[in-house]
């Protein structure tokens, strides 16, 4: 992984630069809202009854589910999908359960259960979202298929929330909501939690990098990443067997490039 290549996906996953809201799209239409242990959650399921796989997303910081809407189209043929709001986010209420990489798998793997939707699953994470995916995937391997990673944060590469320079800890209180800065002041420990888990070499696993090859593109770190040759060396091995797919796209690329994203599933939910 190179310098540039690394910075990107990182930067976003923080202070979200790159990201335009989407309008309300299909994906809003079809989602609806269930009252889960005392509070709402946002989810949208698509059944294929004759799919031998369901397709989980999950969403980068401050992203929601409205980003898939071009994606779903192109993996809803193929596999039974499900895409939801953690809570905090748009129609999901806010929880006082910690915003830490383990509480958000358990809760999510508990929705798929509830919704009646068994493994096999094909995970999909963006940005912050492939941490969780990660994480998901290697506390419970026999119930993935496989992993694609859309332009995904990896352990180590954000630094913990104490070593954050002075105005990166006040702006992050300043201009996030309260749920997106806990998420922020836990992807040190969630990253951690990965790195201490069992490996799944096994498993076929995309990554799907966004590399701008414009001069014009620049990168802004608010002092908040690990570029160091280290942590470069350290993510490039964490799946060495995985396919790479590097594209001049951008950091939201299941919105601006769909179709990218969308083949990748497929070929994961076609493996075996």
């Amino acid at each position: 992984m190179t310098h540039s290549t690394a910075r990107l996906p990182l930067i976003a996953a923080f202070c979200a630069l790159a990201f335009l809201a989407p309008a309300p799209d299909a994906a809003v239409e079809l989602a609806r809202v269930d009252t889960v242990e005392g509070h709402k959650l946002e989810t949208l399921t698509i059944r294929n009854p004759s799919a031998k796989a369901t397709v989980v997303f999950e969403n980068g910081s401050r992203a929601t589910l409205a980003g898939w809407d071009k994606v779903l189209d192109g993996v809803k043929g193929s596999a039974t999908v499900f895409a939801y709001n953690r809570p905090g986010y748009a129609n999901s209420e806010a929880t006082s359960a910690p915003r830490d990489g383990a509480t958000i798998v358990e809760q999510l793997r508990a929705t798929l259960k509830r919704k009646g939707l068994q493994p096999p699953y094909v995970l999909v994470g963006h940005s912050l979202g492939g941490l969780y995916m990660q994480l998901f995937a290697r506390r419970y391997p026999d119930e993935v298929q496989g992993l694609v990673l859309v332009d995904a944060l990896y352990p180590r590469v954000v630094k913990k929330p104490q070593e954050f320079p002075l105005y990166s800890r006040a702006g992050k209180w300043l201009f996030f909501s309260r749920t997106v800065a806990d998420e922020i002041d836990h992807i040190w420990e969630t990253g951690e939690m990965v790195a201490a888990l069992p490996r799944i070499d096994d498993k076929p696993i995309i990554r799907l990098v966004n590399k701008p090859v414009s001069s014009t593109a620049i990168a802004v770190d608010f002092g908040a990443f690990n570029f160091d040759d280290d942590t470069r060396a350290f993510v490039k091995a964490l799946y060495p067997k995985a396919k790479t797919v590097v594209a001049d796209a951008s950091h939201q690329m299941q919105v601006t490039h769909p179709e990218i994203v969308a083949a990748a599933i497929r070929e994961i939910v076609a493996a075996h």
